[in-house]
């Protein structure tokens, strides 16, 4: 982290899960909470980041956006335009750094909906920034500097893994990989953890079993300079019961099967896009 006063100022507009996630990252690695803001529309919701964190709160919209360099929109989509008008004269006199986290808009409507001329970055983070593991894609517009790529590549970067895309609309397809991709492992958590228990594992034994070895497969997956097919061939021992097991989920279409969830949720990644912009 750089000195304290070397810090931008960091201003969350909205501070539910996600927001909560980031700025708790930020104290967590040495970010001065004396240089983040936060707004909601209720104080009784602000005491805990308060109280947990030592941050600046206000239920003003504007007097949070006035004191920011970088301004973080964390709010839901569906009430992102009215919460740009709010603040709409501050940031065309200010001129910050704006980073929305709203899933299904777009940098342009962002920008406009702040009045133009506001240099823009698109992230979508997904829910293991929660507890840290997070895995964040982000999209700057062309207004975007070298430095304030930089401070919010450290930003996301206190919660997980930060990645820049170079094409806005790949962000449908991040969606679909790392924004669903949870609910894929948990699904597959899920399974193993059924299976064993029908083979007379204890419930509690199977879930410790599965959870450590889905997390022991992926830090071994980061660690390694092996792609996941090596890794995978690494298991594996002729005539072995990790073969049989591979067998049968190949013989089962289940690369086909991916494939073709992963391309749905893509699908619907942009369909709701769409719909959202019609709908505002």
């Amino acid at each position: 982290m750089q000195n304290d006063q070397d810090q931008p100022a960091i201003c969350f507009i909205g501070a539910g899960n996600m927001a909560r996630a980031i700025l708790g990252g930020l104290v967590a690695n040495g970010y001065n909470p004396e240089k983040i803001w936060a707004s909601a529309p209720e104080d009784s919701h602000l005491q805990g980041l308060r109280d947990d964190f030592g941050i600046y709160t206000t239920t003003d919209n504007r007097h949070c956006a006035s004191q920011a360099d970088i301004l973080v929109l964390a709010v839901k989509p569906q009430i992102m335009a009215e919460a740009c008008k709010d603040i709409i004269s501050v940031v065309q006199n200010t001129r910050p750094l704006a980073v929305s986290i709203a899933a299904g808009l777009d940098t342009a409507t962002i920008a406009e909906w702040l009045g133009g001329g506001v240099p823009v970055v698109r992230c979508m983070p997904n829910t293991p920034s929660l507890v840290g593991q997070g895995a964040a894609a982000l999209y700057a517009t062309d207004e975007v500097n070298d430095t304030q790529r930089t401070a919010v590549t450290n930003i996301f970067e206190s919660i997980g893994l930060a990645v820049w895309l170079e094409d806005e609309n790949q962000m449908h397809a991040v969606t679909a990989l790392s924004g669903s991709g949870p609910a894929y492992c948990f699904m597959l958590l899920e399974s193993l953890e059924n299976a064993a228990v029908e083979a007379g594992l204890p419930a509690e034994t199977a879930r410790q079993l599965a959870i450590q070895t889905m997390g022991g497969a992926a830090k071994m997956a980061a660690d390694s300079d092996d792609d996941p097919a090596q890794l995978r061939r690494n298991v594996m021992s002729p005539g072995g019961t990790t073969e049989q097991a591979i067998e049968t989920f190949e013989s089962g279409g289940l690369r086909e099967l991916v494939s073709k969830a992963y391309n749905a949720a893509k699908k619907r990644s942009a369909e709701l896009s769409e719909q959202l912009k019609k709908a505002l």
